[in-house]
């Protein structure tokens, strides 16, 4: 199975290059068989460029995590702070190998039933 992740463009460009081996989310999928991520990269793009494989899901306190991962997040730790701010609980998704699409899709390319992009994730 898999899902379909809206990320930034900043932070999509740093996972295809390897510089972000981790994809952080306030709020994970209930699904325990997802094992591929398909990256939507928001406006101004507006495309679906790539995908890549779970390696494994980090789960925990938000400071327990940063220490865990940061030398691989791919973003500066006052942003990273930020968007964790007021939870108690993160999720870190480990990227265990990437593929960048020869040509980026639109949405309805990747299924004519999507219409909008996702506000956190949507299942595929």
């Amino acid at each position: 199975m898999k899902v379909l992740l809206s990320i930034k463009p900043e932070y999509a460009e740093k996972i295809f290059t390897g510089e972000k081996k981790y994809e952080y989310r306030r709020n994970l999928f209930k699904r325990d068989d997802i094992k591929i991520v398909v990256v939507y990269v928001t406006k101004p793009v507006g495309k679906v460029i790539g995908e890549f494989e779970i390696d494994n899901i980090l789960r925990g306190n938000p400071n327990s995590i940063w220490e865990q991962t940061k030398l691989y997040s791919g973003i500066d730790e006052n942003a990273y702070i930020e968007y964790f701010s007021q939870k108690d609980m993160g999720f870190a998704i480990e990227i265990k190998k990437t593929r960048i699409y020869k040509k980026p899709l639109e949405l309805a390319e990747l299924s004519p039933k999507i219409k909008y992009p996702p506000q956190s994730f949507m299942y595929i």
